[in-house]
């Protein structure tokens, strides 16, 4: 991956907490909100290379909203699956896992990392082909989650899957031609979670390998959700089984 830029004070704030490599932040002259000035703080306490600039420079960048703070961050690195699955097995709790089926928007990207990251997703498994790129538009909507969760590519996702079965983790993938709904299936243990897109959902070759499929109901006029809804929902499904049931 190559270098990116994040934009928006919030974004950069959130890069910072999370440890993120920053090379160099751009600050409009001038602001002084409290959350700039917080920007500002954390800046100064980790020795993040920063300097004012005119709104003209700032808009140079192919930033449609700024909000007066830029930054420039090292590469984000992927793990490798192995170590992401035996990191998760050492935990005391059930490891989860959420594997994206091409999904080529970067900002449902972006939402489906923030909410994997919420609900305490141990790590995020993404096609090396087929998917959407990571740029600083999915790192903004992460809202800087995408610091926090272990993200690993491989060349195909059955692969993937076949090697989660191998270990005992239950492959539970998002279909509207399921039989049960989310609610009807215990997904309160060791899980895989595979989504896919809204226009063609799960590769039928892959959702063949699966264990299980389950739906979201449909109770309106609208037959389908934006996909990072439909994982978040189904994210605190699992939340909720395992906390509160």
């Amino acid at each position: 991956m190559e270098k990116q830029e994040i934009y928006g004070v919030r974004a950069i704030i959130e890069c910072i907490e999370a440890k993120q490599s920053i090379e160099k932040v751009w600050l409009l002259k001038g602001q002084a909100s409290p959350i700039f000035k917080e920007l500002e703080r954390l800046l100064r306490e980790n020795s993040v290379a920063h300097s004012y600039v005119p709104k003209e420079r700032l808009d140079r960048f192919n930033a449609k909203n700024h909000q007066g703070a830029i930054a420039a961050i090292s590469p984000i690195d992927f793990v490798p699956l192995e170590s992401m699955i035996e990191k998760a097995m050492e935990k005391d709790t059930p490891p989860i896992f959420l594997l994206l089926d091409q999904i080529t928007d970067t900002r449902n990207l972006g939402a489906i990392i923030r909410s994997a990251s919420a609900t305490a997703v141990d790590g995020i498994i993404l096609p090396q082909t087929g998917s959407a790129r990571i740029n600083s538009d999915t790192i903004k909507t992460s809202a800087g989650a995408i610091f926090s969760i272990p993200l690993a590519k491989v060349n195909h996702l059955k692969d993937a899957i076949y090697q989660l079965q191998g270990c005992g983790i239950k492959t539970v993938g998002m279909s509207e031609k399921a039989e049960n709904t989310v609610y009807q299936e215990n997904i309160s243990g060791p899980l895989a979670l595979v989504m896919g897109s809204e226009e063609k959902g799960i590769t039928k070759s892959t959702l063949a390998i699966l264990d299980k499929t389950v739906k979201l109901p449909m109770l309106g006029t609208i037959s389908s959700l934006n996909v990072s809804v439909a994982c978040g929902a189904v994210l605190y499904e699992v939340v909720r089984q395992r906390n509160f049931t």
